[in-house]
């Protein structure tokens, strides 16, 4: 019997497989993240640093997501990718919440844990980048996977610069500021992924 590996259906099922380890890597990086990053915002009255957790937490449900429909149908990729871009979508419109919120319930925020928290989910996103960056291009699932990692790199940075302007001018508004320009790129990046997901559930249909 031929080796099965030669064929292009075992190199698919080991590419499947490459993409699955990837992914429940990254799942457990965001889950943990998310934990660490909203106790952290919620102590520190910091919008940006819950923005940054909220990120986490869809990117954790994207991730599992994506877990889940690395074997299947193309049709069924472009169905769950829609759903992530509307998971990306509610989280930007939450965090625009935030904002609002803050507007009429001001409270300055602890800069320093602001900028450590930041710092530290920089190098955890920076991993999951790293980790994601040869499956960027595999599919549809994949892509808006690595969209997702993408966007928490800007994030992660924001949130670092908001901290520092936060201890510079002793002021809750770099932090507003912060997390609405974060709800601008969430709710983008949410239209990018909805409109990749239909166009390729088109395509598949």
């Amino acid at each position: 019997m031929a080796d099965c590996c030669n064929n292009t259906s075992c190199a698919i099922e080991a590419l499947k497989q490459r993409q699955s380890k990837t992914l429940k890597i990254v799942l457990g990086i965001n889950a943990t993240m998310f934990v660490v990053v909203f106790v952290a915002g919620w102590l520190a009255h910091s919008t940006a640093l819950l923005s940054d957790s909220l990120d986490n937490l869809g990117d954790a449900l994207t991730y599992a997501l994506s877990l889940y429909v690395v074997s299947r149908s193309a049709h069924e990729k472009a169905v769950v990718a829609l759903f992530k871009g509307g998971l990306i979508l509610l989280a930007g419109l939450f965090v625009l919440g935030q904002v609002i919120y803050r507007l009429f319930v001001p409270a300055l925020p602890l800069f320093d844990a602001m900028g450590g928290i930041g710092v530290l989910s920089l190098l955890a996103n920076s991993l999951c980048l790293f980790l994601l960056w040869k499956h960027r291009s595999d599919d549809i699932n994949m892509s808006s996977v690595w969209a997702c990692s993408r966007n928490d790199i800007a994030t992660n940075l924001a949130v670092i610069v908001a901290a520092g302007a936060v201890w510079l001018f002793n002021s809750a508004w770099p932090d507003l500021v912060v997390g609405l320009a974060l709800s601008v790129l969430l709710i983008s990046s949410s239209a990018r992924v909805l409109a990749a997901a239909w166009h390729a559930l088109r395509s598949a249909a």
